[in-house]
């Protein structure tokens, strides 16, 4: 899908977001977002990127182990999603070192070997070039720091499989652009999107091809999404 039809799908959704992320993950979002900070081994003085941030979930998670000395950005092409995060900042994180701006995640605006983290949760997936946008977050990286990627993939155990695909192609977005009254199909997107998404041996291989070492990743939750954390060489 082209990158302006992405942006007004997920603008139109926005209001929607996280309450369906919720709902249609059983609330085991926030325990990935978590479990996504800890593997970033993540300390009170790091300094953050988050891409495709929406709302900032993924972004406030991080903020919530950092102290004053350390920060975190989200950035996000989607203007809409972001004012919900700076919403989330002002009324229920004040004092977070936590701050958002809109940019697009192949041209990011940050000068090389600026972050000892940049992450993405659930968006790396809707770039419109996965290779270009995993080299722009390992450019942005500080030698020595870290790539995470938390990303929805497909089970291997093939009963579950099975009974997870008829949940996430049918029941999901019935239900989600039910309530999100989507008229171009935001909820079918997703499935069809993680369908087409590399397996979690193919993205290991594309973060190594994007100069990262020592890729390792997680599945969690049978298998329905994985964490994939990649260092930046020191030298080279």
């Amino acid at each position: 899908m082209q990158a302006h039809r992405i942006k007004n799908l997920f603008s139109a959704i926005a209001r929607y977001y996280d309450f369906l992320n919720s709902l249609l993950s059983l609330k085991r979002d926030k325990m990935w977002r978590r479990e996504t900070v800890k593997a970033s081994d993540v300390g009170p003085t790091s300094k953050v990127l988050d891409v495709c941030t929406g709302t900032g979930e993924l972004a406030l998670a991080y903020a919530d182990k950092i102290a004053a000395d350390g920060f975190v950005i989200g950035s996000d092409f989607c203007f809409e999603m972001l004012v919900i995060g700076n919403r989330k900042v002002e009324r229920r994180h004040a004092g977070t070192p936590a701050s958002f701006l809109t940019a697009d995640t192949l041209i990011l605006p940050f000068l090389d070997d600026t972050f000892d983290v940049v992450s993405v949760g659930f968006g790396i997936r809707n770039v419109s070039d996965l290779e270009m946008g995993i080299r722009e977050m390992a450019r942005v990286a500080a030698r020595g720091g870290r790539v995470a990627i938390l990303e929805f993939t497909q089970p291997v155990n093939p009963l579950f499989r099975s009974l997870y695909y008829f949940y996430f192609t049918k029941i999901l977005p019935f239900v989600g652009n039910l309530i999100s009254g989507s008229k171009d199909d935001a909820y079918g997107y997703l499935p069809r999107s993680v369908m087409k998404f590399p397996n979690c041996d193919a993205l290991k291989a594309v973060m190594e091809q994007c100069g990262l070492t020592d890729v390792r990743f997680y599945r969690k939750t049978f298998g329905i999404v994985a964490i994939h954390v990649g260092k930046k060489p020191i030298n080279g």
